[in-house]
């Protein structure tokens, strides 16, 4: 399959940014890395391999983007509202630079974005953010309440990446039919202590007839083995 390795210097970050696309046509799939990873990740733990067949067969082209977890939300040196900026800048990068770069790859209109703990979170959050760009969120053993790498604190900036805060105080007509256009889907194991996460951002979903599927795996499912395997039925189509 077709493997390219990319960087660019992000106006949005003022630094330099790096991706590796896998595939050349299909679905375009933005794929993001776990809790402060690399976008090297999804290679080294087996999950392109995982979706070889589809890759080499034109289904799905995978945009593997790096993380700035470590200057954001992960940043505890620096205030919250910093963080949650830094986050901001990060959102630009994916929506105004990543976005374009994969139309100018591969001209498929719909996108997924997907990701993994901490990377589901960025996935998810994107998704409701940009529901007009995004068709498919797949979020997999994801905790959706940023609330707790905040100590407290609130801001604008904080509160609109915070799919637990806005989703309920959702309450424009356009916006609401947007995010019902996306085929949403959460998968957790039952044992994740982010289970209950889940099923309380399910409950508000549903609350505002935001059609979706909430997928409890048995036992922990908290780990790349089980990762490959949603990916697998979630977005390779293997049942």
């Amino acid at each position: 399959m077709r493997r390219e390795y990319t960087k660019w210097f992000s106006p949005a970050l003022s630094r330099d940014m790096e991706l590796l696309s896998f595939g050349h046509a299909g679905a375009r799939v933005l794929a993001f890395p776990t809790s402060m990873g690399r976008y090297f990740q999804w290679e080294d733990f087996g999950v392109i391999e995982a979706l070889g067949e589809q890759l080499e067969q034109g289904q799905l082209q995978l945009f593997c983007v790096d993380s700035v977890d470590e200057e954001s939300w992960y940043a505890k040196g620096r205030p919250p509202a910093e963080r949650a900026a830094r986050h901001n800048q990060y959102d630009a990068y994916l929506h105004d630079e990543v976005l374009p770069f994969t139309k100018t790859q591969n001209n498929n209109p719909y996108l997924i974005a997907t990701g993994a703990s901490f990377g589901a979170y960025h996935a998810i959050n994107f998704a409701f953010r940009h529901p007009d760009v995004v068709d498919r969120a797949l979020g997999m053993s994801g905790l959706y309440d940023i609330a707790s790498f905040v100590d407290g604190y609130s801001d604008d900036a904080v509160y609109f990446n915070n799919p637990c805060a806005y989703i309920p105080n959702e309450h424009d007509p356009a916006r609401v039919a947007a995010l019902r256009h996306l085929d949403i889907i959460l998968a957790i194991g039952r044992d994740d202590r982010a289970c209950g996460n889940n099923e309380y951002l399910s409950g508000l979903l549903w609350s505002k007839d935001i059609w979706h599927a909430l997928r409890i795996w048995d036992g922990w499912a908290h780990d790349w083995p089980w990762w490959r395997q949603m990916v697998q039925r979630y977005i390779g189509g293997h049942d």
